[in-house]
């Protein structure tokens, strides 16, 4: 009962920014568009087979030529001992090193009522995680602050965690994997929700005014998702890079915690860019550059969840390019295409 009174006390908000529930969301989410249809401009993504501490050292470095003063690293932190999140000590290494200096890991509360669903229960759960190594600012903690939407159809604003306004720069740390409602979580899927704050934003996001809380679904939720994401990399301009982990790949997000599918999907590399949709979309590529057997369940979860659409609505809205240059960081910087990086893959062992 006292969720569906927050429910609605916060959906009542929305009518300031949706800008019309009669807008018609794009189509074909659930449809893969090869490279060679695609047209523009090419954006460079870096790769890595490396995945320890040193390979994400050396993929961020590839792109922080505009990182500078206090830093935000946006990650997603997990339920608790979900097994699948980000290894704490790659992190750990890129801030104990000073490689990304300043650094604050931030992160907002839940929508669902979970182990970060309060600031408190949320301050536990980074302990548990062991993210508590380095400063981490629950953005939403005290109070949010609205970003303006350019281009948007469903929004003229987001509502994101006060403190985002404290940085200067951005740094997007993604574990790539599944995600039960966005078919997949890249950085696009890390800001949008994860910088949205834990009840207005996620709220607009997620849920249409008189139904249930997950109502919002397949192409428009994904339109939802990257207009979110949008404001928030618009405040930061070119102070904001990328870097994607395709490791432990589940179809399930970091927010089912121990409850997450099992991992059958091979792990591959780390990626980087400064550019969101260059390198969701290489993360993307590689996936269904790979055996029938390796990518089943999780393009699967991508197509019946329809979130390709995000994507296409990157690319619609000017946020990057789906055509890039992919430079193997292994093998002297040389160009290689997504079949490439998806060769030679092990198969999947469960860490735990």
């Amino acid at each position: 009962m006292l969720m569906k009174k927050i429910i609605s006390a916060v959906i009542c908000l929305c009518s300031s920014v949706i800008v019309s529930y009669a807008q018609s969301p794009g189509v074909y989410g659930n449809v893969y568009i090869p490279y060679p249809q695609r047209t523009g401009n090419e954006s460079v993504v870096y790769f890595t087979r490396n995945l320890s501490a040193e390979g994400l050292i050396a993929a961020y470095e590839r792109v922080n030529g505009n990182i500078y003063g206090k830093v935000a690293v946006k990650l997603h932190t997990g339920e608790q001992n979900g097994p699948n999140i980000l290894p704490r000590e790659w992190v750990k290494e890129l801030v104990k090193r000073n490689i990304i200096r300043e650094a604050t890991i931030v992160e907002t509360n839940t929508y669902y009522q979970g182990d970060r669903y309060t600031t408190e229960a949320h301050r536990k759960t980074l302990k548990v995680n062991g993210w508590d190594f380095c400063p981490v600012d629950i953005i939403d903690e005290q109070d949010t602050v609205s970003l303006p939407v350019v281009g948007g159809k469903w929004f003229t604003k987001m509502s994101v965690g006060k403190n985002i306004k404290n940085y200067n720069s951005l740094v997007v740390l993604t574990h790539f994997k599944g995600h039960s409602q966005g078919g997949f979580g890249g950085s696009n899927k890390n800001i949008g929700i994860g910088c949205a704050d834990g009840r207005i934003g996620k709220a607009w996001i997620h849920t249409r005014p008189g139904a249930g809380q997950w109502s919002i679904r397949k192409e428009e939720f994904m339109e939802r998702i990257t207009e979110s994401t949008k404001a928030t990399i618009d405040y930061f301009g070119k102070h904001v890079t990328y870097v994607n982990v395709m490791r432990n790949m589940s179809v399930s997000c970091d927010c089912e915690g121990i409850k997450a599918d099992p991992v059958v999907t091979p792990d591959v590399g780390i990626l980087s860019s400064t550019d969101i949709l260059a390198i969701d979309q290489a993360c993307i590529d590689i996936l269904y550059a790979m055996t029938e057997k390796e990518h089943h369940d999780i393009i699967e979860r991508i197509e019946t969840r329809h979130g390709l659409r995000q994507l296409s609505y990157m690319k619609e809205l000017g946020m990057g390019n789906d055509r890039y240059v992919l430079i193997d960081l292994d093998n002297g910087c040389k160009r290689i295409t997504a079949k490439d990086a998806a060769k030679g893959l092990k198969p999947f062992v469960q860490k735990r």
